[in-house]
């Protein structure tokens, strides 16, 4: 297991090899009001800012939603999805960190870690990859719903420097910074702010699949029943 991590993928100095954290205390639950019933791991992902400063995630989790994230599907099996991954307490975390908008630095620090989600976009022969960003998503996608299957939590965000991150980390000019995910465990909404407090409670909204499914033409929503 440690020689699949590799000190290139989990650069952070403080690297855990623990076992898996100890259960916290319960907290809140935000399964989505869907229409129909959905599967639980769909249900229950949901994106809160309230993260336990005292927890870790462990290896073999870690690992298990990285591993999640390559089985993706993929244009031409091309895989241009590419993480930067920092642990809370090591320089790649605080890399990560400091190129957050300020707003999300007063909770996005707790997290156990931060994870920079970039997409290659060109080919070798210079020529665009014009779908990266869609096989980026469905990679973060799936990473997302096996931390939900860990136990954990992620919050994705587009509210970051991605100039400022191709600095801290050489990112080649072939490859772009699209979001950073916050991750680890949930804590209790009463830790954030006032005024993010009721973001971790409120009820959840969607719009209607109406309103976003078509037929025939675009705008004449598909009628299912």
């Amino acid at each position: 297991m440690g020689d699949y991590l590799g000190s290139a993928l989990l650069s952070s100095s403080t690297a855990s090899t623990a076992s898996l954290p100890t259960e916290g205390p319960a907290t809140v639950s935000r399964t989505c009001p869907s229409d129909v019933p959905l599967h639980p791991l769909i249900a229950e992902r949901w994106s809160p800012r309230a993260f336990d400063p005292a927890r870790a995630v462990a290896d073999i989790q870690l690992v298990a939603v990285l591993e999640a994230a390559r089985w993706a599907p993929s244009v031409g099996n091309r895989q241009p999805w590419r993480f930067m991954v920092g642990r809370r307490g090591g320089e790649t975390f605080d890399a990560i960190f400091q190129t957050l908008y300020e707003p999300h630095q007063g909770w996005a620090g707790n997290a156990a870690a931060l994870v920079l989600a970039c997409a290659v976009t060109r080919n070798p022969d210079g020529t665009a990859m014009p779908h990266a960003p869609y096989e980026l998503g469905m990679a973060v996608s799936q990473l997302c719903l096996q931390a939900t299957d860990e136990g954990l939590v992620a919050h994705q965000m587009t509210s970051f420097n991605a100039e400022k991150a191709a600095l801290a980390f050489a990112i080649p000019d072939h490859v772009r910074a699209f979001a950073v995910i916050v991750l680890g465990y949930l804590a209790d909404p009463a830790t954030l702010p006032e005024h993010l407090r009721g973001l971790e409670t409120g009820r959840r909204e969607r719009r209607r699949v109406s309103e976003f499914v078509f037929t025939k033409r675009y705008g004449q929503s598909l009628c299912l029943r």
